[in-house]
Order: C-alpha cells, then sequence, then structure tokens
C-alpha cells in the first residue's frame, strides 16, 4: 500500500512542478516592462528604431526564459544589447524582485563575465546559453542554420562593441562586424567535450573560465 502511495505522491508532485513551470513561462511572456527598460540601449544608441527596441526586448524575454531553464546553473548573456536592458530592469528593484520571486522563485543575480574566452572557446555559461536558445528555436545546436534570436541581436542591431558570432567560422578573419572589436564563431560552442561530425573542424575540446551573466534561478 505504502508503495502506491508513494508512486500517487511523486505524480503529484511532478504535476505540480509542471503547472508552476508553465505559470512560470507564462508570466515571462506576458509581463510588461516598464518604460525604465530600455533607458539605457537609448542613450547609447540613439539611431536605434522602436522596431528594434522591441527586438531587444523580445530578446530579454528570450534570456529570461533560458535562466529560468538552467535553473541554478550559469549562464552567460550573448548579447550587449539585451544587457543593458537587463541591467535596467534590476535598478526597478521592487518589480525586478517581484518577478524574480514570480518567475523563479528566487532572486535572479547577475554576474558579469566575458561571452567567450576566445574567438573560438566558449565558456561553460555560454555554451549552456547557446544549447537552451537553440532549443528554443528548434535549431541544432552543434549543426546551426542560423543564429538564435539572443546570437543575432547585437549584430542586427548595429550595436557598436556588441557580441557579433558567425556561422561560417572559416570565412574571413571574425572581426570588424557592427563595429565589434571581435567576432566569435558560434558552430563551435554547441560542441562538447569532443567534436560530432556537426560542428567544424577545429572544434575546442574543452573550456574555462566562470559561469557569468545569470545565476540563482529556478522553478
Amino acid at each position: 500500500m505504502w508503495i502506491v502511495l508513494l508512486v500517487l505522491a511523486i505524480f503529484a508532485a511532478l504535476i505540480v512542478a509542471g503547472r508552476r513551470r508553465m505559470l512560470a513561462h507564462r508570466y515571462i511572456d506576458a509581463y510588461v516592462f516598464d518604460a525604465s527598460v530600455g533607458k539605457r540601449l537609448r542613450e547609447k544608441h540613439p539611431g536605434l528604431t522602436p522596431e528594434q527596441h522591441e527586438l531587444a526586448r523580445q530578446g530579454l524575454r528570450d534570456f529570461l526564459h533560458i535562466c529560468r531553464q538552467a535553473r541554478l546553473k550559469g549562464v552567460s548573456m550573448p548579447s550587449q544589447a539585451v544587457d543593458e536592458l537587463w541591467h535596467d530592469f534590476i535598478l526597478s528593484t521592487r518589480h525586478y524582485r517581484e518577478f524574480c520571486r514570480r518567475a523563479f522563485g528566487r532572486y535572479l543575480h547577475h554576474h558579469p563575465a566575458e561571452t567567450m574566452n576566445s574567438p573560438t572557446q566558449a565558456t561553460d555559461g555560454i555554451r549552456r546559453a547557446w544549447q537552451l536558445a537553440c532549443r528554443r528555436e528548434k535549431i541544432d545546436p552543434k549543426n546551426p542554420d542560423r543564429l538564435p534570436r539572443l546570437f543575432a541581436l547585437d549584430a542586427q542591431l548595429g550595436i557598436a562593441g556588441g557580441f557579433v558570432y558567425t556561422l561560417n567560422c572559416m570565412g574571413p578573419a571574425l572581426a570588424g562586424e557592427a563595429g565589434s572589436s571581435s567576432s566569435y564563431c558560434a558552430s563551435h560552442i554547441g560542441c562538447g567535450s569532443g567534436c560530432s561530425a556537426g560542428c567544424s573542424s577545429g572544434c575546442s575540446s574543452g573550456c574555462s573560465g566562470g559561469d557569468g551573466g545569470c545565476g540563482g534561478g529556478g522553478d
């Protein structure tokens, strides 16, 4: 009898956890950012259009979703534009704390870090961001045919000094795009401990450096 009760308790817990995840997902999608979220981006890049600002807000939602999916594991920030919006959001302390409580069940901290160790060597945090961003957009992370929005955004918006990623790692030098001082090889990020057939040659065999971006989120 106790085995049956245990199975029922586990089943009930899974249902509750699934419902909590669904509600958190809907909450992030429906959340309305206040007018202050985007102030830094407008000041630093006054030429951006309202449509481009909306793309950046969509990128922020993408990032918040993948932080929730990563739970307690660190996720690095792949976009300078989105990072500007996230900083604005954090400064609205009351709103941000309430958002974190409902979306993650705890406070989501910001950990500054470089996006990658080199143009072809990803940190754990950026590799995790890549995997989750690709999953959201149904992209094969080891053999991508396009960049997920978070990784395409800085180049798309022309952010000077932004993080620029390219799928053509064997093409021209990874530099100079969108005013960036460097570009990163996105097709290398999806490689794990070894290079699979879908990864480009020269794929790094490991990673180093700390996780950056978000930490402390969960269901």
